[in-house]
């Protein structure tokens, strides 16, 4: 995602982040469904109308802190070095975000991302918005994988898609939950990338069209 570099974007980065830190702090303290977007405004010391200026609901408060990973299977597809097959491409940089103990990869046990997990996936109106999310991102990366292989029909990009990104999210909150329940990053690190490995093997197997070098 790029980054602004005017000043005028700048602030208004700032202050979108604000906001979405000021919820996030107070839904972690009162639970998501019991803050009001009066009570954002004023912790983040805004108009209650410039909340609505950058967050189209209070959903949004939550998920634009995954924001930036939206695209990021699109990009990996599209920024691969060539003779790279995209769901390579795609396996070595989800075992390199394991590796780095990324958040997006579930395998992070620092007690802030712990909370902040507990809140995207444990609110039951926040499902909605995280299916939205999970729609959108498989919407971009079929476009990324139809691109790579144009000879294939439109539905195979997006069915080969839909069980990358799925399988991405099983994957991270598999290893959340394991978090969540005491486990450390360190101590899981090692089954968390064969698990993986393994997950992508198995897609290997049936999506053919994008796993040989391109």
């Amino acid at each position: 995602m790029t980054r602004p570099t005017g000043l005028r974007e700048r602030k208004k980065l700032r202050t979108r982040n604000t906001i979405s830190s000021a919820a996030i702090d107070l839904f972690l303290e009162k639970g998501f469904d019991h803050v009001s977007v009066s009570e954002i405004a004023a912790a983040a010391e805004v108009t209650k109308s410039t909340v609505f200026v950058y967050f189209a609901g209070k959903d949004e408060l939550v998920l634009h802190r995954a924001a930036d990973h939206l695209d990021e299977p699109a990009r990996v597809v599209r920024e691969r070095i060539p003779g790279k097959s995209p769901l390579d491409a795609l396996t070595d940089h989800f075992l390199a975000q394991l590796a780095a103990r990324n958040a997006i990869t579930g395998l992070c046990d620092k007690p802030e991302v712990i909370a902040y997990n507990q809140l995207l996936f444990g609110t039951p109106s926040l499902a909605g918005a995280r299916a939205r999310y999970q729609e959108r991102m498989t919407e971009l990366l079929t476009d990324a994988l139809h691109e790579s292989a144009p000879e294939q029909p439109a539905l195979t990009a997006r069915l080969a898609a839909g069980q990358i990104t799925m399988t991405q999210m099983l994957l991270m909150r598999t290893n959340q939950e394991r978090m969540a329940q005491g486990t450390t990053a360190d101590g899981l690190a090692a089954q968390a990338r064969d698990e993986a490995a393994g997950a992508f093997a198995m897609l290997r197997g049936g999506l053919t069209p994008y796993a040989g070098c391109a």
